[in-house]
């Protein structure tokens, strides 16, 4: 078993990071933080909107924010990263910034869907009350099939 690792960081439109000699690795997925160093079992992760670390052979640390994505360790030596976008850099706090304003535009995202996700069931229950409202002429007959009209 190699004492190095492989890692690859991809997006859609290009290779990010390339590194064949990373002696460590270090992720968040949505359990928390964690390391990878050679001979690490295999894995399948969904990394969430995070800030990727690495050693390289000479000693080096390298950073790489995410916008979420999916992480794989095969046999042991080669870790791979697909995500949607990634930013390189060597200054952690600038990364982390943007992680995080990342993961508020996330949460952002996530509340306009519920609020249209509330509005549209809201809207769906006007119009079935409307349908169903005591008056309306077959409005409560059963011999009737649902959707016909009286």
């Amino acid at each position: 078993m190699s004492d190095m690792l492989q890692l690859t960081i991809t997006t859609p439109t290009a290779v990010l990071v390339s590194e064949a000699n990373a002696y460590a690795v270090r992720a968040e997925d949505e359990s928390g933080s964690f390391g990878v160093l050679p001979g690490h079992t295999d894995l399948l992760t969904v990394l969430p909107a995070s800030v990727i670390r690495w050693h390289s052979s000479n000693g080096a640390t390298h950073y790489c924010a995410l916008r979420g994505g999916l992480m794989t360790v095969e046999n042991g030596r080669h870790v791979a990263i697909a995500c949607r976008q990634g930013t390189i850099g060597d200054d952690l706090a600038k990364l982390e910034a943007e992680v995080e304003a990342m993961r508020a535009a996330e949460t952002d995202a996530e509340c306009q869907m519920r609020v249209e996700q509330m509005r549209l069931h809201a809207r769906a229950v006007r119009e079935l009350m409307r349908y169903l409202r005591p008056g309306r002429m077959g409005a409560n007959d059963a011999s009737m099939p649902m959707g016909a009209a009286p």
